[in-house]
């Protein structure tokens, strides 16, 4: 297996519903977001993809979030915007956009230096290779 990462960063406030805590409170972070991806076999130019399309297509779904208010933004609107399900909701976005041959291995997002969620997919029978 070949495998290529990339990090991005976006900016978005949120409060968590049900939590008893200073997080139920509207309270934001600066979010750094780490994609893997994998494939088994290269393109003609020798790459899993290039690093530029796949950093595009991480910025995009990004946007989304950026500078916003992530309780007003659907699927968070109806479930808690926690680290966990926006490292999901990145991973989903990403899975439909990759080229067939690459699958995505893991989102990790980083809410803070010191604290992070990580979601992938174990059912190989899901991935794209």
């Amino acid at each position: 297996m070949y495998a290529l990462k990339v990090i991005s960063q976006f900016a978005a406030a949120h409060r968590l519903r049900h939590y008893q805590g200073k997080c139920e409170a509207l309270h934001g972070h600066n979010w750094q977001v780490e994609i893997e991806v994998r494939s088994k076999t290269l393109n003609t130019a020798g790459m899993v993809m290039d690093f530029q399309d796949l950093k595009a297509l991480l910025k995009e779904c990004l946007a989304k979030l950026d500078h916003a208010y992530l309780n007003e933004i659907p699927p968070f609107d109806k479930e808690n915007p926690t680290s966990e399900r926006i490292a999901c909701y990145i991973f989903k976005q990403l899975k439909k956009a990759l080229p067939p041959q690459v699958s995505i291995g893991k989102v990790t997002v980083w809410e803070s230096d010191t604290a992070c969620a990580e979601y992938w997919e174990e059912d190989a029978s899901t991935s794209k290779d």
